[in-house]
Parts: structure tokens; sequence; C-alpha cells
């Protein structure tokens, strides 16, 4: 119990302060790096090998993960999962979303880069080369977790575009699809035989730090995924 209270009150915030400041040092020159590569995804599948019921029944937390690279189409179905177009149209997402106004951003970190996800047309930018993994993990206060993950998908939320018409009902109708929207990657994980694990204790400054957010963009959820260590 003393280990714990150790941890949380004098180590945690010691490990999100240092990410804070690595993310600060590191600003400037990540915005160098920045060449915004655009990268075509795979087209989704849209039928898996488990029935969704099997899904539900086998999701767990699991936050001790294989050092194991994801695949492409696997990196393709996660990021549809969440904010994917399943309807073009009208162009609705794969979660919904209160008056279809689409306040998530979602970013991903794996060891080649940091990534954002663009719905229309299905593709990712690369904002970074480097792995900003174990960095990510300070701001998580130490969670080994996020280090070791094969990818770590950061839902993000630009909370105007919802309270700009629901006003201050915006706030917990974004929280609400932030939560949509995970609950989809958990499963979609479980579909694709990997694991994944939800924070959401992490120095949200230094996170939005780390990912050279925009001001208006603010860091919500991590979820960490990869292949379950046996």
């Amino acid at each position: 119990m003393r280990k714990h209270f150790f941890v949380i009150f004098f180590v945690a915030p010691i490990l999100a302060l240092s990410a804070y400041l690595f993310a600060e040092k590191e600003d400037n020159k990540m915005t160098k790096e920045k060449n915004e590569k655009v990268i075509a995804l795979p087209a989704p599948r849209e039928k898996g090998a488990l029935s969704l019921e099997e899904c539900i029944r086998k999701r767990r937390s699991v936050r001790d993960f294989a050092p194991r690279k994801l695949a492409m189409d696997e990196v393709s179905q996660l990021l549809w999962s969440a904010q994917g177009i399943t309807d073009e149209s009208r162009n609705f997402r794969a979660a919904p979303s209160a008056g279809a106004l689409y306040p998530l951003e979602i970013y991903l970190v794996k060891e080649d880069g940091l990534f954002h996800y663009i719905p229309k047309g299905h593709k990712i930018e690369q904002l970074a080369e480097k792995d900003l993994r174990p960095v990510l993990a300070q701001a998580a206060y130490g969670q080994s977790s996020v280090a070791e993950a094969s990818a770590d998908i950061v839902i993000c939320a630009v909370y105007e575009r919802v309270s700009a018409k629901y006003r201050e009902k915006g706030i917990r109708y974004t929280d609400m699809e932030a939560g949509h929207a995970a609950q989809n990657l958990h499963l979609q994980a479980v579909s694709l035989g990997l694991a994944s694990v939800p924070i959401g204790a992490f120095a949200e400054e230094a996170a939005a730090k780390i990912l050279s957010l925009p001001r208006d963009c603010k860091p919500i959820y991590i979820i960490s995924i990869g292949e379950p260590k046996k």
C-alpha cells in the first residue's frame, strides 16, 4: 500500500514532468521533421473470422505485449473501426456522433513514427519518424504497456466542433463518442487476434506536446494494442 502511494504521488508526477520537458525540448525538432507524408491504407475488410459475440466474450485488458510490429492491413482495420467512413454518400463513420459533427481526431504512435488518421480516403499522414512510445509511456505515469505495445492509438477531440451547436452538453457528447470509438477498437483488436488495454491515466499537457497537437485538440484516451505475450 505504501509503495503504491509512493508511486502515485511521488514517482508518477516526476515521470509526467520528465515527459513534458522532453516534449518541450523536442518540439521544434519534431516540427522540422514533419513531412506529412500521406500513406494510403489497404481497404478494410467487412467480415472477420470471429463473430461480434465472440469478440465481446473474449475481450480482456492485456498489459503485456510481444515485440511484434503491426502489419499495414491490421493498422488499416483498427483505424477504420474507430473513425472509418462506413457510408460514402453521407460520410457517416464507424462510431456514432452527435449531429454527425465528428469531433474526434485519431493519432497512431508506433515504432516508425507518429501518424494522423484521415478518414476521407482512408489514409494516414506521417507527422514524425521518431518512436514516441517510450516518452508517451512517461506521460502515462510510467505504464509499461504504452511503451511495449505494437501501437498506441490516441483518441483526441476538438470539443468546439460539438459544443458550438450543443453548448455545455457538447463535452459530454464528445466524451461519449470517444467511448464508442474505443469500444470499436477493443473489439476489432480481438477479431484480429490482438489484445488491447484502455489507458485513461496520463498527463494531458505532456501527451498533447508529445503528439504536437493543435491547441484546440485535446488527448482524452490512449489505447495500447499488440499481440499478447504468451
